[in-house]
Parts: C-alpha cells; sequence; structure tokens
C-alpha cells in the first residue's frame, strides 16, 4: 500500500499575504501585536474585569481582544494596551529589501 502524495505550499509568513488580502501587511501587524497582548493578559492572570481596568476598556472589548478580534483595535491603540501592561514596543526604520515584509514585529521571549 502507497501512502498518498499530500501536496503543501510555504508559507511567506504573513497568512494574510498567503490568502491574497490587499491590506496583508497591517493585518498581519495587528496580529503580531494583539497577539502579544493577549499573552502579557494570560501570563498575568488577570480576570477580563481587572484588564478592563487597566486597558482602559468596557468588558465586552476585552473579550474581543482575548477572542483575537483584533480588527477592532488600531495599531496605535494596540501598542497603547502594551505600553499599560508595562511592556516597551520599539520601532526600527530599515531599507526594504526584495522578497521581505514591509512591517515586521518580533516577538518577546515567552
Amino acid at each position: 500500500m502507497t501512502t498518498p502524495r499530500v501536496e503543501f505550499e510555504t508559507s511567506s509568513g504573513n497568512v494574510f499575504a498567503d490568502l491574497g488580502l490587499a491590506d496583508a501587511e497591517e493585518l498581519y501587524t495587528r496580529a503580531a501585536l494583539g497577539s502579544q497582548v493577549v499573552m502579557a493578559l494570560k501570563e498575568s492572570e488577570y480576570t477580563q474585569a481587572e484588564a478592563s481596568q487597566i486597558l482602559g476598556l468596557k468588558q465586552p472589548e476585552v473579550s474581543a481582544l482575548m477572542c483575537a478580534k483584533f480588527h477592532r483595535f488600531s495599531q496605535e491603540r494596540l501598542i497603547s494596551f502594551l505600553n499599560k501592561l508595562d511592556l516597551k514596543v520599539t520601532i526600527k526604520i530599515s531599507r526594504h529589501r526584495t522578497g521581505e515584509p514591509f512591517q515586521q514585529v518580533e516577538m518577546r521571549a515567552q
């Protein structure tokens, strides 16, 4: 019996670009920033009520954030959440090279 051949496509590193979405770079950046906010909230073991106080959000907005509905928040707002969680955000400007993304977020170690 032979094993069926599985076809696959190597990812570019940005699932939104792989799906052909026009605003893939922005979506990727929001997802990367948002996931860092969620990770920080989980690490701190905040309740949604506590997170609401810290981030200055209503509880339903915290719920949306925890459910990865990052499209509801601007990049600037996600950065402000990270700052409120006592995390530093560093923005680095460099020349773009062919084949690399225009926006990139380096994740902090867990």
